[in-house]
C-alpha cells in the first residue's frame, strides 16, 4: 500500500495536475508502485471549489478520475472549501468523517481539523492551515 503525497495545489495554478497523472506517475514510478496507491493526500491548499474555476475544475476533475484512488486533502489557509457549510460529511472508514467535494470519480473530499484518521493502521492526525500572508484579504465564506 503507498500514499501519493503532494502539496499546495492551488486548483493547479502552477500547472502541476501534468505532474501526477496517471501516465507520469507510471513513467517514473512504474506500474508495479502506482497499483499500490490506495489514496492521494494533498498536503493543503487543493483549491478546489474555487469561486468562478468551475470550468477549469471540471478539466481537473476529469485529469484526475483517470486514476484508481480517492484525493483526501488536508484544508490550508487557501481553500474555499472552508466557507461551505452546505458540503455533506461521510464516514469512508478511515475513522473520522471527512467533507465531501466531489462524490463522483475522482472523489475528493478534505480531512477535518483536529481530527484522528487511521489509514491502513497508521494514525494521522490532522491539523492544516497555515499564517496566512494575505488574512486581510480573507473573510468568511470567501476565498
Amino acid at each position: 500500500m503507498s500514499i501519493l503525497l503532494s502539496g499546495d495545489f492551488h486548483a493547479n495554478a502552477d500547472k502541476e495536475l501534468f505532474l501526477i497523472t496517471q501516465k507520469v506517475l507510471v513513467e517514473k514510478y512504474g506500474q508495479a508502485q502506482y497499483d499500490t496507491i490506495k489514496y492521494h493526500i494533498i498536503l493543503g491548499d487543493g483549491g478546489f471549489m474555487w469561486p468562478g474555476g468551475e470550468e477549469n475544475e471540471k478539466i481537473h476533475y476529469f485529469a484526475l478520475s483517470q486514476r484508481p484512488f480517492p484525493i483526501l486533502c488536508v484544508m490550508g489557509n487557501h481553500d474555499p472549501v472552508l466557507g461551505h457549510t452546505d458540503l455533506s460529511e461521510i464516514d469512508i472508514g478511515i475513522g473520522e468523517k471527512v467533507i465531501v467535494v466531489n462524490k463522483e470519480k475522482p472523489f475528493v473530499a478534505y480531512f477535518k481539523r483536529g481530527r484522528v484518521y487511521t489509514i491502513e493502521n497508521k494514525k494521522f492526525l490532522v491539523l492544516g492551515g497555515a499564517l496566512s500572508i494575505d488574512k486581510e484579504f480573507r473573510k468568511p465564506g470567501k476565498s
